[in-house]
């Protein structure tokens, strides 16, 4: 029996009269005792994730295979090098590249990749990094529309941005003191595609780094940047790979992953020392993978829009409302239900439908470019829409989410 708190193991005795069956436990005299809800004794409040797969909402939930696995790592202690190298060539294997590491999150995974960059083929330059660099290359190419959020990632190795943003800007821009170029893959601005961006670089014999970290589905992206020439591309393992939230994937280069897992813990004096990934994670991150590349496409994108569509039949008969779905372009490839109304007849903003869903009990999260003039990761979306992400919700919750949001909107008539 698989729930979502863990693996229950049910044996069954058959007693030799009367063909009567009963538990093991009763059997033995024995109870399952699942332990306190630590959620429910520290006062934290449980939400339904009609958001998406973000950090601040904890991410997604981990499928019930996965949840054995971290719980049966946890039973047993073990070499933390040799766990780290077994699972990085079984992911390899799996994910059809030259190597693999599990690190902890993508944002790590961008600061030991920088950091594999810089000390690559340099005894002892682990130690350097991020503010003895004594002659260590740190200029790392990027285009100008490819700044985000995550250059602190990069920064913390002591590297230093260069922007770039025409070809010819780039193709110029390679000096003695470049160590990487890095690519945005989710970014939505950008003269310079991934291919000529590759080119470029591996003609300076410069390595490039992809972060595609919320770019999944499709599952095939898991091996389609290495396999186009990027020597290095992140992936977020709490996202839609479905693993745990502190764990990510650093793949490429045999070489540049060795020496990302020299500037990685358990290594003392070394940046990525804090960044500890423990036994459970590792574990937890191969067995989601395992559970990831099974899945099937059609059948997950499938279950996605019949979500989205069971909520829109039950709000479609409010007063102007229309629906439709949206699948963003590269990260978070999924769809997402627009809702939009006529506020003169249905006197609602979306901003006031998110913090009444947010407020109520249960407490649901819509997806955060509800309301907003800024779309979330390709999400189209201005002031006057609804952004319902239905690929978090666990069995169940769309129709949890529908009716909310047809009584918070009807009560606005």
């Amino acid at each position: 029996m698989e729930t979502r708190r863990g693996f229950f193991g049910w044996a069954r005795n058959m007693l030799a009269v009367g063909g009567v069956v009963r538990s093991s436990a009763e059997a033995a005299g024995r109870t399952s005792e699942r332990g306190p809800d630590y959620y429910d004794k520290l006062g934290v409040t449980k939400i339904i994730n009609a958001a998406g797969t973000y950090t601040i909402l904890t991410a997604s939930t981990m499928p019930p295979v996965v949840q054995a696995a971290v719980a049966q790592a946890a039973k047993h202690p073990v070499r933390l090098l040799e766990l780290q190298d077994a699972a990085g060539r079984y992911l390899a294997k799996r994910l059809q590249c030259e190597a693999a590491m599990v690190t902890a999150g993508a944002a790590s995974a961008l600061t030991l990749g920088t950091a594999a960059c810089m000390t690559l083929g340099r005894a002892g330059a682990p130690d350097l990094l991020p503010d003895r660099l004594n002659g260590v290359k740190n200029e790392v190419l990027i285009q100008k529309a490819h700044r985000y959020g995550y250059d602190h990632a990069i920064r913390n190795c002591g590297a230093h941005f260069i922007e770039v943003e025409t070809l010819d800007d780039y193709e110029r821009a390679f000096t003695e003191k470049t160590v990487m170029a890095h690519f945005f893959n989710a970014a939505e601005h950008g003269e310079i595609n991934r291919e000529d961006w590759i080119r470029v670089a591996h003609e300076h014999n410069v390595p490039c780094f992809n972060d595609a970290a919320a770019d999944v589905p499709p599952i095939s992206n898991l091996w389609k940047y290495t396999q186009m020439g990027f020597d290095l591309v992140t992936f977020s393992g709490g996202k839609g790979i479905r693993g745990p939230q502190n764990a990510g994937l650093l793949l490429g280069r045999k070489d540049l992953i060795a020496a990302a897992a020299q500037n990685n813990s358990p290594f003392d004096e070394t940046v990525g020392r804090g960044m500890k990934v423990a036994k459970e994670q590792i574990v937890g991150m191969v067995a989601a993978v395992d559970w990831f590349v099974d899945q099937s496409e059609e059948t997950m994108q499938k279950e996605f829009q019949a979500r989205a569509e069971r909520i829109s039949a039950t709000v479609r008969n409010i007063p102007t409302l229309t629906c439709r779905t949206v699948v963003p372009p590269l990260a978070n490839q999924v769809p997402h239900l627009l809702i939009k109304y006529d506020q003169s007849k249905v006197k609602i903003s979306p901003q006031e439908v998110l913090m009444k869903l947010r407020q109520g009990t249960p407490s649901i999260e819509l997806n955060p470019a509800t309301g907003s003039k800024q779309g979330s990761a390709g999400i189209p979306t201005d002031e006057q829409t609804v952004v319902v992400g239905v690929w978090m919700l666990e069995p169940g919750e769309d129709l949890i989410v529908a009716k909310r949001l047809r009584e918070v909107l009807a009560a606005a008539i």
